[in-house]
């Protein structure tokens, strides 16, 4: 009888190892969902919709944006989080939803470490500090100067409480020592058309949106976030440069899936991804984001992650920044 236990227990490993063999070779088998945090027009659904479509092409199975946008991105993610983990629920997190609002938010309905699986880093790039062209300022230092002169006269906009614009204008505030009135929106898109319309004085904006802007005249270049120019824009100066010396923010996303996904999916959707993220037309696409494609390993993905929660916990603590 033993014999017997001992075989039927070495038959069902052995098949459920064949099965789970086949499952990565024939997945995706049904349409993938990926969640984009965001609304429509912003870096996150470009990006999103970027990667889906490759992906889609390589797989044959339509791999489809489903936006969830709201309180900074952190809707979308924990939308995510609840998902199966069965490969077909994918996400694209980013700096703001992942490694600042732990610190941002008393209650966030995820844990960015315990809830997903890094799969890569996706995308890192700088943004850029834009103004109305009434905004009686062509850098930092003149914000400034004007914001000092007139305390919450300056109105900034930000694609949410707790993303990455919105913080990386409080340290603006914060290393200034100056006072300006926060307007959240919801999602970039409707931010920067607010800043088009005169509703806010001053966006951090992502690079792509605003290059168009800028050579149009409708907006004014006061900084980008790097530590260095920026080839495709070396007029602009760095925020660091042009009135507060050690200033640097660098915007990231990278792709996540809820937590547990089977190490052999999770090598398939990491080697496609990574396969996808090499091709020109993908590089150009995230050039013209102001970014570069950067594609890492899982495990260097889930160092990176905390790190940054870390680093970016001090930064909330240190600029006095809070959800309104």
């Amino acid at each position: 009888m033993d014999v017997v236990r001992t075989c039927c227990a070495a038959a069902a490993f052995a098949c459920a190892a064949a099965s789970a063999g086949v499952s990565a070779q024939a997945y995706p088998g049904k349409p993938v969902r990926w969640i984009v945090p965001f609304p429509p027009g912003g870096g996150t659904d470009t990006i999103s919709r970027t990667l889906a479509q490759k992906l889609t092409e390589v797989w044959g199975q339509q791999v489809i944006a489903d936006n969830r946008p709201g309180s900074g991105g952190t809707i979308g993610l924990a939308v995510a989080a609840k998902l199966p983990a069965d490969g077909y629920s994918l996400v694209l997190g980013q700096l703001a939803n992942v490694a600042i609002a732990p610190a941002l938010y008393a209650k966030l309905p995820y844990d960015p470490v315990k809830d997903f699986t890094p799969i890569t880093l996706a995308l890192t790039s700088p943004l850029i500090f834009v103004a109305h062209p009434a905004v009686p300022a062509k850098n930092v230092k003149e914000l400034i100067a004007v914001a000092r002169a007139k305390p919450d006269a300056i109105t900034f906009g930000s694609p949410g409480n707790g993303t990455t614009g919105h913080l990386a204008t409080e340290i603006i505030k914060s290393t200034g020592k100056v006072k300006m009135v926060h307007i959240p929106y919801k999602g970039a898109a409707p931010a920067f058309t607010g800043l088009l319309g005169g509703e806010i004085a001053v966006y951090m904006s992502s690079i792509q949106p605003a290059l168009p802007m800028l050579k149009a005249g409708r907006v004014r270049a006061l900084g980008v976030t790097s530590a260095k120019r920026m080839p495709t824009l070396p007029d602009v100066p760095t925020i660091a440069e042009s009135g507060l010396p050690g200033y640097e923010v660098t915007n990231w996303y990278g792709v996540m899936a809820p937590a547990g996904l089977p190490k052999d999916l999770l090598a398939k959707v990491h080697g496609d991804l990574v396969k996808v993220m090499k091709q020109p037309d993908v590089q150009q696409r995230f050039a013209a984001e102001g970014g570069d494609a950067t594609p890492n390993t899982p495990e260097q993905f889930a160092t990176f992650i905390r790190e940054e929660i870390t680093k970016w916990g001090k930064a909330v603590r240190d600029s006095g920044a809070k959800v309104d």
